[in-house]
């Protein structure tokens, strides 16, 4: 167990930390961002009546849902209803919660290894790169690391007074469920092993104990899931599943799906060299994932650290404490490096807490045993780390790596020379630098959030770096769900007007994928449905729901590609069963009668819609 530091504290400490994490967070978030555009149009869409808001309807008129529970999309749709719809105002909630998180772990770790250790792990969670990015938008990871750090804070007060604070640990992790589904319990072991093994009392007890969480845990998990299937009335088809339930997306797309692969396709369409490829989000599974090109400047600066400590600790693992964090990264490490769905580089922010409190903690523990031995190394491995990292991009801020290598020096030098806790203090300088110069940069960065990331930008979604020219050679992203498009074209507006002056109940619907529909939402007021869900292959709305329609006069105009896609995956079912109806009930409009078309040549979106049909 860590001695706790004694208690002499500076009170401004920790308000200093969250005000410097809440101005990474917000600076210019009101610039014209709008996060992850699917998210951005399901807020806006959801404002439009209780059932929408209730179940996260992706449109205003409620066909269908985004792909996970709309947790993190409540407080961002309450945001716009109280300021009104901006940037900043959908961002807002994400900053709140980001700044809310630093604080909570500040007052989890403190209990466990004091004040000084708690202090170093919230500057580190606070400058983490892709949790600084993750914050800047509104992805659902920034309110489930929340949720994710309220319950490690419930699990350690429940080390000290008892199962009532047990119970909330899983009360909250089962809302993280609740925002992103199935990820929020890969940290259930090691709470449940931490509370066992900190505990007193008969064997017997603690696990009626964790009996009874697993009951709160299960009931908070799925209240909003039974909540839906069993609904009694209209609701919008439930995006990402294969029957419209919530329990298929629970344990298909979202759930084991991710793991296996077998919930959808788990990369992106590229096109290098013109030619077609599949490449993954993060790179290939296995060992080597975190610390790859695409994973490594988000989340791997201190993993070496974090790594060299939970083996140095030896019969230390006994300690809840380490049991909780050591466990936590462990096995979150271990399920996303051999993950094999669908996977983004930006998830790594759940880790971020543990690395925070495992380096935080384990700088403590090297300096008070280790520090003429262990400690000189650990510096010296993690600016090494540091500097390949930063090789492999130097016109990125590529200086801080020779500033890493000549700081590590010196607090090696001065470890082995000198008892002073100013070496300490300087060796913070090469493990912290690089991170907190690319979560400043990523603080300046007001790119849609499509795919977060922070650091150099090779792909659109990433960092605040150049983006490489088509007629570089470099790779051109494909991606389904859309490019983070918030406005809509010249030709959009013209056929958006065309439709409003001749529809009807349904303005328009919109045969794509949602990146192409959500400028239609976020950029007008008009009733804009989209086919399909988030990657137009749900079936929503249905043959039979369109049939519908149009009998009762409620639909009129689609806007649809044109034969069949030159790029990107082939049709699903669903999608071909559509285009069929489309061929059969509509007939293709005369440019001319909403302006023409655009300029030939104009790059086109994968499931990109652009011809209009009446119906």
């Amino acid at each position: 167990m860590i001695t706790a530091a004694p208690p002499r504290t500076r009170p401004w400490a920790l308000p200093l930390v969250c005000l410097g994490a809440a101005v990474l967070y917000a600076w210019k978030i009101g610039d014209g961002q709008l996060g992850n555009t699917y998210y951005s149009a399901a807020a806006k869409s959801m404002t439009e009546s209780f059932t929408n808001f209730l179940f996260g309807s992706f449109d205003p008129y409620g066909v269908v849902t985004v792909d996970k529970p709309p947790f993190a999309l409540w407080p961002q749709a309450l945001s716009t209803l109280v300021f009104g719809y901006h940037g900043w105002a959908l961002l807002l909630p994400q900053v709140l919660e980001g700044v809310a998180a630093v604080f909570l772990l500040h007052r989890t770790v403190r209990r466990w290894a004091g004040e000084h250790v708690a202090l170093l792990a919230a500057v580190i969670l606070a400058l983490t790169p892709v949790t600084v990015v993750i914050n800047r938008g509104n992805n659902p990871d920034t309110l489930l690391v929340l949720f994710l750090v309220a319950a490690a804070y419930a699990l350690t007060r429940a080390l000290e007074d008892g199962r009532k604070w047990l119970f909330w640990c899983a009360f909250f992790v089962g809302c993280g469920f609740l925002t992103k589904m199935l990820q929020a319990w890969i940290v259930v072991p090691a709470l449940a092993v931490a509370y066992f093994a900190g505990t007193t009392g008969p064997a017997k007890r603690r696990l009626l104990d964790l009996l009874g969480a697993g009951v709160v845990l299960v009931v908070s998990s799925f209240w909003w899931i039974a909540l839906y299937d069993w609904w009694p009335g209209a609701k919008p088809y439930m995006g990402g599943s294969r029957d419209g339930s919530a329990w298929d997306l629970v344990f298909g797309y979202n759930g084991f799906g991710r793991l296996s692969g077998d919930g959808g396709g788990g990369g992106m369409m590229i096109m290098r060299n013109g030619q077609q490829t599949m490449s993954s989000f993060g790179g290939d599974p296995g060992p080597g994932r975190m610390f790859n090109d695409l994973v490594g400047g988000q989340i791997s600066w201190l993993l070496p650290l974090s790594l060299l400590v939970l083996v140095v600790i030896g019969r230390r693992w006994r300690n809840a404490g380490w049991l909780l964090w050591g466990g936590w990264l462990l096995v979150t490490t271990a399920v996303f490096s051999f993950a094999g769905g669908i996977w983004h580089p930006y998830y790594t922010t759940a880790m971020a807490p543990a690395v925070a409190a495992v380096s935080a903690a384990g700088l403590a523990l090297l300096w008070r045993h280790h520090r003429r031995t262990l400690l000189p190394l650990a510096i010296a491995v993690t600016a090494a780390w540091a500097f390949v990292l930063t090789s492999r991009d130097t016109s990125f801020h590529g200086w801080t790596r020779w500033a890493v290598l000549g700081t590590a020096v010196a607090a090696v030098a001065g470890l082995l020379v000198t008892r002073s806790r100013l070496t300490l203090v300087a060796g913070l300088v090469p493990l912290l630098l690089t991170p907190a110069v690319w979560s400043s940069a990523a603080a300046q960065s007001t790119t849609a959030g499509t795919l977060p990331a922070a650091g150099p930008a090779t792909l659109p979604g990433g960092g605040p770096g150049p983006m490489p020219p088509p007629s570089s050679g470099g790779p051109r992203l494909m991606l389904a769900g859309g490019d983070g498009a918030t406005t809509l074209s010249g030709e959009q507006r013209r056929i958006l007007d065309y439709a409003r002056r001749n529809g009807t109940e349904i303005t328009l619907a919109v045969n794509a994928e949602a990146g192409t529909v959500a400028p239609f939402l976020i950029g007008s007021d008009a009733t804009v449905i989209g086919m399909g869900g988030f990657g137009g292959r749900d079936d929503a709305p249905s043959v039979a729901q369109l049939d519908r329609w149009l009998a009762e006069g409620k639909l009129r105009f689609v806007l649809s590609s044109a034969g069949t896609p030159q790029a990107g995956p082939p049709r699903s079912p669903v999608q071909e069963a559509r285009r069929r109806w489309i061929d059969q009930h509509c007939a293709v409009v005369d440019p001319a009668a909403y302006g023409g078309r655009s300029p030939a040549g104009q790059v086109r979106l994968v499931g990109g819609a652009d011809t209009l049909y009446r119906c």
